[in-house]
């Protein structure tokens, strides 16, 4: 079995999750006592999120460059990122590192594609929202991408930072989340992508009209595949 890297943090509830579901995924195939190999680092999302707000991203590759190393040097086969944000920095970051880095819009694009959608409305942070860099490794698997409206992906970013991560679980901004969705069902989604790995604390397949695509759930169980393939 190969050993998972993951760099975690972003936030812990939603690493949390990434290690239940590798785990699960690794039981269900191989059954018994089997658990995942894996090597975690967890770094203070304060000091990341204190550098988002101030779009100060060579900083964040600095304090995160460091943490994908020490995975490395500690015998991790290939690593992720636990959080879709944090991926802006993949191009940078991964060029540095000697293993494989996991891209998570990748996996999604890949599970999109088996699922014949090809156009869904993206569900993020504003920093996922507001900049190109997940919608465009979307198209490069030909999957166009629907944005929420300006006042949409700041209900969704006040849910995710203010609730979500603080673990805070509210009906009300389900409701308001899944009103979010309708409107970019009516805009020609097929599907959603929930591209914030805390939102599948919230909204669950089934919830919504149209598929629910979980990158946190694709995510995990690509890197279970990939520990135990031959």
């Amino acid at each position: 079995m190969k050993t998972i890297g993951l760099i975690g943090g972003m936030s812990w509830e939603s690493t949390a999750h990434y290690y239940a579901l590798i785990n699960q995924y690794i039981q269900e195939k191989l059954g018994g006592l089997h658990s995942a190999k894996i090597l975690l680092t967890s770094v203070d999302f304060a000091e990341i999120e204190a550098h988002q707000k101030k779009n100060e991203w060579d900083e964040i590759t600095a304090l995160l460059l460091p943490e994908a190393q020490k995975l490395e040097e500690a015998g991790a086969d290939f690593i992720i990122i636990c959080t879709n944000t944090i991926h802006k920095i993949v191009p940078v970051l991964a060029p540095s590192l000697h293993i494989p880095l996991l891209h998570i819009a990748e996996a999604t694009a890949e599970a999109l594609q088996d699922a014949g959608i090809r156009k869904a409305g993206l569900l993020g942070t504003k920093y996922t929202l507001q900049d190109n860099f997940y919608g465009d490794k979307l198209a490069e698997y030909g999957i166009e991408t629907i944005i929420p409206q300006p006042e949409d992906v700041d209900c969704l970013n006040r849910i995710i930072f203010d609730e979500l991560c603080m673990a805070k679980f509210c009906d009300a901004s389900k409701t308001e989340v899944l009103d979010i969705i309708s409107r970019l069902e009516e805009r020609g989604a097929e599907a959603v992508i929930l591209a914030c790995t805390e939102l599948d604390l919230l909204i669950k397949a089934g919830d919504a009209g149209i598929p629910i695509f979980d990158t946190t759930k694709i995510h995990a169980e690509k890197a279970a595949k990939k520990a135990i393939e031959k």
